[in-house]
C-alpha cells in the first residue's frame, strides 16, 4: 500500500507550484507553446463544455501571464459548434482582451484560414511580416476526412517575424496526429519540406507544438535527421487535466543551428486560480537570434 501511495504522489506532482522561472538572458525572446484544448459551444455542462471554460478561462490567462512570453504558439484554440463557423473563439479573445500589448499571428478568416493555431506575440518586440498554413496530411486521410461529418483535419501555421534589430524568424506552429503514428511521421516530413526555401535563404527556423511524441519515437528523429535540433522539459507537458505525469514531454521546440536556446526549456505545471488551464502544461524556453 504505501509503494502505491508512492507512485500516486508521485503521478500526482502537478498539483503542486513549480520553480520560479530562470531569469530572462539579455536580448532574447521568451517563447512559449500551449495545447489548451478546444471549446464545445454546444455542450453546457461536462469536459471541455462552455461551463467548464468559464471555470479554467482565468488559469489560463495566468499562466499565459506566469509564462510573460514574447511568442505564444497555440494548439487547438478553437470553439467547436453545431455547424463549420468558427468566428467564435472564445480562448483567443479572452486573452486578447486580458492582455494588451499581444497581436495574433498565424490566423485568418475563418472561411479561408484555420483558426485554431494561432500565435501570440508582444508588438513592441516583433513586427509581423508574413504568414500562412498548411495541410501536412497525407492526400487518402484528406480525402477521407473531408467527407467525414465534423472532420478534423491537422494542419500547420507559420508566421515570419522580425524584431527590433530587424533580424528575422520564421515560426512553425505545429499539432501532430495523436494516436496514428504514420500520420506524425508524414506531417514532420511534411513540414521539413515547407521550411527548405527559408533555410536556403538563411533564415533562422523556429518549430514548436504538440508533436505527440516521446522523445526518441521516429517522429522526432525525422525532424533531427533533417538538420533541427529539438529541445524539450525535463517534466511531463500533457497530464490528462488530473495532474497525472504518466510519460515524458510531447510538447517542444525545434530549431534550426542560427539559433540558441539559452536555457532549458521548461514546463509551468500545477493548477492556477483554482483550476487547470487545459490538459496540457505550457512550455516555455528562452532563445536568442543570430
Amino acid at each position: 500500500m504505501r509503494a502505491l501511495l508512492g507512485i500516486l504522489t508521485g503521478l500526482l506532482i502537478g498539483c503542486g507550484q513549480p520553480p520560479a522561472a530562470p531569469e530572462r538572458p539579455p536580448d532574447s525572446l521568451r517563447v512559449a507553446s500551449h495545447n489548451v484544448h478546444f471549446i464545445r459551444l454546444n455542450r453546457q455542462r461536462g469536459a471541455w463544455s462552455v461551463t467548464d471554460w468559464e471555470a479554467r478561462k482565468h488559469a489560463l490567462d495566468a499562466v499565459f501571464k506566469e509564462a510573460d512570453a514574447d511568442l505564444m504558439a497555440f494548439q487547438e484554440m478553437v470553439s467547436i459548434g453545431p455547424d463549420a463557423d468558427r468566428s467564435v473563439n472564445l480562448a483567443r479573445d479572452w486573452l486578447l482582451a486580458r492582455n494588451p500589448g499581444y497581436a495574433v499571428a498565424a490566423s485568418g478568416d475563418w472561411r479561408s484560414f484555420p483558426t485554431r493555431q494561432p500565435i501570440f506575440y508582444r508588438t513592441d518586440r516583433l513586427r509581423l511580416v508574413d504568414q500562412g498554413w498548411f495541410l501536412h496530411e497525407p492526400p487518402d486521410v484528406v480525402a477521407q476526412e473531408r467527407k467525414a461529418r465534423g472532420f478534423w483535419l491537422y494542419y500547420s501555421s507559420w508566421a515570419d517575424f522580425e524584431d527590433r534589430r530587424g533580424r528575422s524568424l520564421r515560426v512553425y506552429n505545429v499539432h501532430f496526429h495523436f494516436h496514428r503514428a504514420a500520420r506524425r511521421r508524414h506531417a514532420a516530413r511534411t513540414v521539413l519540406a515547407h521550411m527548405a526555401p527559408a533555410l536556403k535563404q538563411g533564415v533562422p527556423v523556429l518549430v514548436m507544438g504538440d508533436m505527440n511524441a516521446l522523445s526518441r519515437w521516429r517522429t522526432v528523429n525525422i525532424l533531427r535527421a533533417g538538420g533541427l535540433s529539438t529541445v524539450e522539459p525535463d517534466a511531463a507537458s500533457f497530464h490528462f487535466d488530473r495532474g497525472l505525469h504518466l510519460f515524458g514531454p510531447i510538447d517542444r521546440f525545434a530549431h534550426t543551428e542560427g539559433l540558441t536556446l539559452s536555457a532549458r526549456p521548461w514546463a509551468i505545471h500545477g493548477k492556477r486560480a483554482g483550476d487547470w488551464a487545459s490538459d496540457h502544461y505550457p512550455v516555455v524556453a528562452d532563445l536568442s537570434l543570430p
